[in-house]
């Protein structure tokens, strides 16, 4: 218990320090960065609520904290329809930064210019998650800029406006109003969390607006809307595949869960898992590890945990509780078997964890490694220069998806007629796309365990259990 101590400890001091270091080359697994002021700092409070301060196809920097020069000249040169040099300029920007996604979006956008083209949105949390919203418009851009030079949809060129939620549930259902009141904006992929996305749904659906999730995972959004979509494996997919891990090839009986309740991914996998667990022969602890809980103490509940002689332990902390649920795993290693879910699917965990979670297995909607002969891992890394994270390539996906549905019908109604056609199939960065008639992608979830090698740069990385 001392070491544990000693570790956590040590744990502790690195958190303080580690939003200072970063993982060159390696694009999913970035440092968190604290959120930044959007164009005013507009907050949810304002009474006027202007999506033109939140959305973008090029006029405005959202990401403000990367501006340089050669962005201010491009947004300069669109103000005076000055397409030729924008695209120069940004072109420019990118030299320097090639792991700039926005950039390469507006690149996109300033070569169309004032053609016809069709417009989605994809919103993300730039004020909200940083890092995250990153790795969605990493995704996206990559697959604007595959169809774009492909000849379009239908000769057509696709146009994306990005827009800003903040992942805040006020937020992001202002944003879901404006968009369906916009015609040109014909789909919309989004939004990251779960909870932003249970309130948006609604108004996407009673607008005739299809809404295409990458990220959200809780079990609410299956069925709650014909126009609603996903393309990263429900929560369900989640929970059958760790239980049937832990249980059926582990020989593991009884399982602890921390969970975070204020975070409805989380606490749909809570619920889920412990159904799939009970369905395999096993049982899950009774003991109560709540990561939103002000007094929660993770020496106590191990303890309570390895009282109640639990034998591994599934962590899903949500994206604000990564660091809560990597100093648990400090402490229960090597007394106890660990499962996590796809947040901790980052470099931190892999940095602040290194070996005392070496074989902590993770389940995920994607993997580079998985799909051998898909080309979009290898593409993306002459892309970006580095890796991305599964986030990137569920919203490529997403993207994907919506203009094979375009290309289809390019109407709103038609997109979601088409989307929901049993007939509807295309091949995507994690596999098959097609979807269920509750709207979920009809894909399993990936197997991924902690084990020592280079790609990362700290020792250890997230290897495919095949």
């Amino acid at each position: 218990m001392a070491n544990n101590k000693k570790e956590v400890l040590v744990l502790g001091l690195t958190l303080a320090i580690c939003g200072g270091l970063a993982a060159a080359g390696i694009l999913f697994f970035t440092k968190n960065q604290p959120p930044i002021a959007i164009n005013g700092n507009l907050t949810v409070s304002d009474t006027n609520f202007d999506l033109a301060s939140r959305k973008s196809e090029g006029e405005k920097i959202l990401i403000t904290s990367e501006i340089n020069p050669d962005k201010e000249q491009a947004i300069a040169a669109i103000a005076k329809k000055d397409y030729a040099t924008a695209v120069t300029k940004w072109e420019a920007s990118l030299s320097k930064q090639r792991s700039d996604p926005e950039a390469v979006i507006y690149l996109n956008n300033s070569k169309i210019g004032d053609q016809k083209s069709l417009a989605i949105a994809v919103s993300v949390p730039i004020g909200g998650n940083l890092n995250v919203a990153k790795e969605i418009l990493r995704g996206v851009a990559q697959a604007q800029s595959e169809i774009n030079n492909q000849g379009g949809i239908n000769g057509i060129p696709l146009k994306i406006a990005i827009v800003n939620d903040d992942n805040k549930i006020e937020v992001g259902t202002k944003v879901a109003q404006s968009l369906v009141q916009d015609q040109n904006i014909l789909a919309v992929i989004g939004h990251n969390s779960s909870e932003v996305s249970i309130a948006a749904i609604p108004i996407y659906q009673a607008g005739g607006l299809v809404m295409m999730s990458s990220t959200s995972t809780a079990k609410e959004l299956s069925g709650a809307g014909s126009y609603i979509f996903r393309t990263v494996p429900s929560v369900r997919f989640q929970a059958n595949a760790l239980s049937q891990y832990v249980v059926k090839q582990q020989n593991k009986k009884n399982i602890g869960i921390c969970f975070n309740t204020i975070a409805k991914a989380s606490q749909s996998l809570q619920e889920e898992f412990t159904a799939a667990v009970f369905s395999d022969g096993a049982k899950i602890s009774r003991v109560n590890c709540d990561l939103s809980n002000p007094n929660f103490s993770a020496d106590k509940v191990i303890e309570e945990m390895l009282s109640d002689r639990v034998d591994a332990l599934l962590l899903s902390p949500g994206v604000e509780k990564i660091e809560k649920g990597i100093e648990i795993a400090v402490i229960a290693r090597n007394r106890l078997l660990l499962l996590g879910d796809g947040t901790l699917y980052t470099f931190k965990t892999l940095q602040l964890g290194q070996g005392a979670i070496a074989d902590m297995v993770l389940t995920v909607p994607w993997h580079p490694e998985f799909l051998a002969n898909n080309p979009f891992a290898g593409n993306a890394v002459k892309l970006w220069g580095g890796d991305v994270n599964w986030r990137s390539a569920t919203s490529y996906d997403a993207t994907l998806a919506i203009a094979g549905g375009l290309r289809k019908n390019a109407t709103r109604a038609g997109l979601q007629q088409t989307l929901s056609s049993n007939t509807f199939e295309l091949e995507g960065a994690a596999g098959k796309i097609a979807f269920q008639p509750s709207g979920d992608r009809a894909n399993p979830s990936i197997l991924v365990k902690v084990s020592k090698g280079d790609r990362s740069g700290v020792g250890y990385d997230f290897v495919p259990l095949r």
